[in-house]
């Protein structure tokens, strides 16, 4: 994308976001005032770069303990914050609120975590909703920040390239020993994914990352289907 059309579209997308910080009402021009971005989002505490669990030392480079265990099919993982309060909130008014207008907003705070561009997938896919739950909410809360966020980044985005073959309980309401079970063969990718990932770097963009059952699963498909390298692109992340 030509840098004057990155920054139009940049421009856009900040006055569709509210004029007042998201996170405690106080004036902000950018959806988070300076007070909150620096408190909740300036901080980078060590993260294990394969799941982004916090690391109890401030090594940089290190895996955990559970990766080194248990290795995902994910390579990396990149999150903007802790799903912890207040930030929590923000995925919970874009998911359940249907405040759309914060997606543009999560998008930036992702992206400002990100590496260098070296680093960044060749193309994002949106871990997709189920059809029954894609209708009764209306949209897909990952598409909508992968939307902004491939803007920001100009790298593709591929809406419709992965698929849920089922409806999966709500991951969160179970107990962890039955999260793989639950997303287990839930995913599968269009006929057309061999010739567009094989030997690529995608991206998984998801809103909240818990266990990471369900990314690791799509990520073990995308894997399958011959993609090089997998990097979650997570807004938060829920930590033990």
């Amino acid at each position: 994308m030509p840098t004057r059309l990155r920054k139009t579209w940049r421009s856009i997308e900040s006055s569709l976001l509210p004029a007042a910080c998201a996170l405690c009402g106080a004036a902000a021009t950018d959806g988070v005032c300076d007070g909150c971005s620096t408190q909740f989002f300036g901080l980078r505490p060590a993260r294990c770069t394969q799941c982004a669990n916090r690391l109890p030392h401030d090594g940089a480079g290190a895996i955990c303990g559970a990766c080194l265990k248990l290795p995902p099919a994910f390579d990396a993982t990149w999150v903007a914050a802790d799903y912890a309060p207040p930030v929590d909130q923000l995925v919970l008014a874009l998911k359940f609120g249907h405040s759309l207008a914060l997606a543009p907003l999560l998008a930036r705070l992702l992206q400002a975590t990100l590496p260098g561009e070296e680093k960044w997938p060749d193309l994002l896919l949106p871990v997709p909703l189920a059809p029954a739950r894609l209708a009764g909410r209306g949209f897909n809360q990952s598409l909508e920040i992968a939307r902004h966020l491939s803007r920001r980044l100009a790298v593709p985005l591929e809406p419709k390239l992965a698929i849920r073959l089922r409806e999966t309980a709500t991951q969160s309401l179970l107990p962890l020993p039955e999260r793989r079970d639950n997303v287990r063969r839930a995913f599968t990718l269009d006929a057309t994914a061999i010739e567009r990932i094989r030997g690529r770097h995608v991206g998984l963009v998801d809103d909240v990352m818990t266990t990471g059952e369900t990314l690791n699963e799509l990520a073990a498909v995308c894997k399958r289907f011959g993609a090089a390298r997998v990097t979650n692109l997570v807004f938060a992340r829920a930590q033990p």
